[in-house]
């Protein structure tokens, strides 16, 4: 049996949630789905499995390029604006056959019914051209009269190596970057809506495009870990205290 391990989504904003110990935790909310399946690609020599998903949404025919049009149309199905690639996990102890991801497949966020964290992929905001102190914290100069403190200062030798090494830290374009925020959790799925609420925050300004996974690398719960599921460590702390 296979099934898509990941949604596309759009990020609605943040918010606040208090947990079972009154502790605020912050938090947001993920519009996840519907998708549709567009298209499933594999192959048996690298053993490369995936589908290629579409965020259901409203989009003008006039938006659509005329080949995505026709690629679409094979499928009968509704013109998309965000595509991406999400892998398939694969069940062995069930028949292949069944459950096969199909084109034309509905995806919604009940994928993630049982899952405790998510990987996040999504586009940071970009906030043009930066000096090195926005950019990279550079500390600067003094900031006394006649000093410009907001510069890199020496970037190279003169006598050797006479040239500036590649990938040297310096002003220039800032943001529009792919950031992945791993192993987020999940504290709560809405079906009805298609939410999906992770604690912490998530690249990316409110309306920006996702690609949600499931964890690939998911932390281990052990003692210690501040999750809801474990031991808490001031109540542990004042138990070890008693006994000692």
């Amino acid at each position: 049996m296979a099934k898509v391990a990941g949604i596309l989504g759009k990020k609605v904003g943040m918010t606040q949630l208090f947990d079972s110990r009154g502790e605020v935790r912050p938090a947001t909310v993920l519009q996840a789905g519907p998708c549709v399946v567009t298209q499933s690609k594999s192959s048996a020599q690298d053993g490369y499995e995936a589908a290629q998903l579409g965020l259901v949404e409203f989009v003008k025919e006039s938006r659509v390029t005329k080949p995505m049009k026709g690629h679409f149309a094979k499928h009968n199905l509704p013109p998309v604006k965000f595509l991406r690639e999400v892998p398939i996990e694969v069940d062995e102890t069930k028949a292949e056959s069944d459950g096969a991801v199909k084109t034309g497949d509905r995806v919604l966020v009940d994928i993630f019914e049982g899952e405790r964290f998510v990987d996040v992929i999504g586009t940071s905001k970009g906030r043009g051209f930066a000096g090195v102190v926005k950019r990279h914290h550079f500390y600067g100069g003094p900031k006394s009269h006649g000093s410009m403190f907001q510069i890199p200062g020496s970037i190279g030798s003169s006598a050797f190596p006479s040239r500036v090494f590649k990938g040297m830290r310096m002003s220039g374009h800032m943001g529009t970057d792919r950031v992945t925020m791993r192993n987020l959790r999940i504290l709560g799925v809405d079906k009805d809506e298609n939410l999906l609420v992770v604690e912490g925050s998530v690249p990316g300004p409110n309306g920006g495009y996702l690609i949600i996974n499931k964890a690939k690398k998911p932390p281990r719960e052990r003692r210690g870990f501040a999750g809801a599921a474990t031991v808490d460590p001031l109540k542990a702390a004042k138990r070890a205290a008693k006994k000692g």
